[in-house]
């Protein structure tokens, strides 16, 4: 099976970066619990002041797509939802490298 992850940039509203981060710290708390979720990692950017980046490897698409099924995740979809002002997704196929 092959490994599955996802780079997603979070735009915040203006104002809201902080805490969008800290509901996306929560999911990558309730992540510890979720088969197959071997990395999540928040970031904020040094050069967009809105954008909050969350950095997923999984053990397979299915467990990704499990995880948003799961209603601690679902629960703080819905929390972040007011604070976001658009979403971007690119799915990766993580081969290889420190950390992996």
């Amino acid at each position: 099976m092959s490994k599955y992850g996802m780079n997603v940039k979070f735009t915040a509203k203006a104002g809201e970066r902080d805490a969008l981060a800290q509901i996306l710290l929560g999911a990558a708390a309730a992540a510890e619990g979720f088969e197959g979720c071997e990395k999540y990692i928040i970031s904020l950017s040094e050069t967009e002041p809105d954008a909050v980046w969350v950095t997923e490897i999984w053990s397979g698409e299915e467990a990704h797509q499990a995880s948003l099924n799961n209603e601690a995740g679902k629960a703080l979809i819905q929390q972040a939802r007011p604070l976001i002002a658009g979403v971007e997704s690119y799915p990766v196929r993580p081969i290889g490298g420190k950390g992996l």
